[in-house]
């Protein structure tokens, strides 16, 4: 069992950045693949950046790839994501979300099994 818990969302205006944690506890933290995704309102929840369980592989988004980062410290049990040239089409709640598919870099999020509730992050014009 792991339980997530991000924080680092806030308002931010277009053109900023913010920088969001997911603290994990449970056992095992580094054996799992770590995801970040969004959802803003009305819409369905879309994958954002994922990272291998060693941290050498990483996955981003179309969207938002050369503005955000996805990191993690295994030695801390945290995952971050780094969010530059923030805009405002990236509002939304962002959650982070492991899988036990560690070295699997999954889009879908039918292949996390363990999700955080989320923090806010909202970007004005």
């Amino acid at each position: 069992q792991v339980q997530l818990l991000e924080s680092g969302g806030g308002l931010v205006q277009d053109g900023g950045s913010l920088k969001l944690s997911c603290a994990a506890s449970g056992r095992a933290f580094s054996m799992y693949s770590m995801g970040w995704f969004r959802q803003a309102p009305g819409k369905e929840r879309e994958f954002v950046a994922v990272i291998s369980w060693g941290g050498g592989s990483t996955n981003y988004a179309d969207s938002v790839k050369g503005r955000f980062t996805i990191s993690r410290d295994n030695a801390k049990n945290t995952v971050y994501l780094q969010m530059n040239s923030l805009k405002p089409v990236d509002t939304a709640v962002y959650h982070c979300a492991a899988s036990r598919r560690g070295s699997y870099l999954s889009i879908a999020t039918r292949d996390y099994d363990y999700w955080g509730q989320g923090t806010q992050v909202t970007v004005s014009s």
